[in-house]
């Protein structure tokens, strides 16, 4: 499950190479916050008859500043596993052991960066953020899947969860890096929030761009376009549906992190975590602050692995002034500094810091007025991102907003924050990846025929059954 395995982990451009990929037997998971049964519109009859990564010459991506095409015989994780095109190591943890996922999709990958000043992402040797991933099918079926990395992992982190998928059904697809990677994202940017406000618009900048990418493939524009992503990822298809909704038909948010200007958000959860582990709150405490209490049993790898280092990242991003000694310029050199939270943490409170602290997270907040449909999945037992302080609160921020006509939201009863940790706990866990593909079939339905969504409702642990890849909505 660690997301850097195979690669030599970089902090501030430098390789660790060599460095412990366990802490007291657990995996480095610093870079996250961590079926499809239906096609997509008809292809046009062009794209249907062109032959093999046709018109490759003619793309360029609009405003790269580097790109490099390659035509490919398969664009999935099984014929990419072990070359240039993808990285398996960034995927590690996010999808449970016996997920099918299908391969043979023939087509044009384009691979480059758009300029930028930040060097983070050490992908292909290029040392330069704001890479992209650009896959075009032979077989295109009109339709465009955009998404963005989830925690701080790169533009390949989703392939398995997202990519092959889609690309089996004929959409081509977009992933970002969101313009800085690595547990040192916040150094980015010149003022607090302003790491995390680019990755919204490289998000943007990358849908422009890829929907020119395809008229230059295919002839003609994609009619539908879906933006969609997990965890961080899911931050940002809500915050596009809101903010961008004309570039966009709709969308598919997997317990996106929620950011709102007076909280709930990471920075009002996250501190009692860091005070338990210091043995300044008890268990108890954490269930008055919203997090699950059938998900203790969840708690002490959190502690070793997510809690502190989430919030001492984010609060170095949005609240520097804080602690400026911790992270300071860099979350650690080790993997237990990366790791390792802050002492002060365990006090920090949002509410009574200065108002420039809300300032910075007005930037990137979110309102629940989305343009377009969108439906929300999220697991009961996110230890993470607990669902009571999260999506329970958006969906309610999108009612308030007028917009739940627009919005379908699922609680996925045993689902947690990554599902790699059903391999580890079966018996009280469940994947969400299936219910995703499901959530993504319904909304291609509700937006291309008009099939509305079943109602909000809370998706039952089966009993039996292929829980790692079925998952009926109804």
């Amino acid at each position: 499950m660690h997301p850097f395995r195979g690669v030599p982990l970089r902090v501030r451009g430098v390789a660790l190479r060599g460095v412990a990929l366990r802490v007291r037997g657990v995996p480095l998971l610093a870079a996250l916050l961590t079926g499809l049964t239906v096609l997509g519109p008809a292809a046009p009859a062009g794209a249907r008859d062109s032959g093999h990564c046709a018109r490759q010459h003619r793309l360029d991506v609009p405003g790269a500043a580097h790109q490099e095409t390659a035509c490919l015989p398969d664009l999935t994780t099984a014929g990419l596993a072990g070359t240039p095109y993808t990285d398996m190591a960034d995927q590690a943890g996010l999808s449970a052991k016996g997920t099918a996922n299908p391969s043979g999709v023939p087509g044009i990958q384009i691979d480059g960066y758009f300029p930028d000043g930040s060097r983070l992402n050490a992908t292909h040797g290029w040392a330069h953020d704001a890479q992209f991933v650009i896959r075009l099918p032979d077989r295109w079926n009109g339709g465009l899947v955009v998404t963005g990395a989830p925690g701080t992992r790169r533009q390949y982190s989703t392939d398995t969860l997202i990519s092959d998928q889609v690309l089996a059904q004929g959409f081509a697809y977009a992933a970002t890096d969101k313009g800085n990677t690595g547990p040192d994202f916040f150094t980015d940017g010149r003022e607090p929030g302003d790491a995390v406000a680019e990755w919204n618009r490289r998000v943007t900048e990358l849908t422009v761009a890829a929907k020119k990418a395809v008229r230059q493939r295919y002839g003609t524009a994609p009619r539908r376009t879906y933006m969609t992503g997990i965890s961080n990822a899911g931050y940002l298809t809500r915050w596009q549906l809101e903010n961008r909704p004309e570039l966009y038909d709709g969308g598919v948010d997997w317990e996106g992190v929620l950011w709102t200007t007076r909280g709930p958000n990471l920075l009002t959860s996250l501190p009692v975590t860091v005070a338990r582990h210091f043995g300044a709150a008890s268990d108890e405490d954490l269930v008055d602050a919203g997090f699950a209490p059938g998900s203790r049993f969840l708690w002490p790898y959190h502690d070793r692995a997510y809690w502190g280092l989430t919030q001492k990242i984010f609060r170095a991003e949005f609240d520097p002034s804080y602690d400026p000694g911790c992270p300071g310029a860099t979350a650690g050199s080790t993997v237990e500094r990366i790791l390792a939270p802050c002492a002060s943490d365990a006090s920090y409170d949002y509410a009574a810091r200065p108002a420039s602290v809300r300032r910075a997270v007005a930037k990137v907040a979110l309102t629940g007025r989305i343009g377009k449909p969108l439906i929300t999945l999220h697991g009961d037992l996110d230890a993470l991102l607990p669902i009571a302080t999260d999506s329970d609160v958006y969906a309610r921020m999108v009612d308030d907003r007028g917009r739940g006509a627009l919005h379908r939201y699922y609680t996925v009863a045993g689902g947690t924050h990554t599902d790699g940790l059903y391999d580890t706990y079966p018996d009280r866990l469940r994947p969400i990846l299936p219910c995703y593909r499901s959530a993504f079939t319904a909304l291609t339905r509700w937006v291309e025929a008009g099939v509305a969504p079943p109602a909000d409702r809370t998706l039952a642990r089966p009993a039996g059954g292929d829980v790692v890849n079925s998952c009926a909505l109804r």
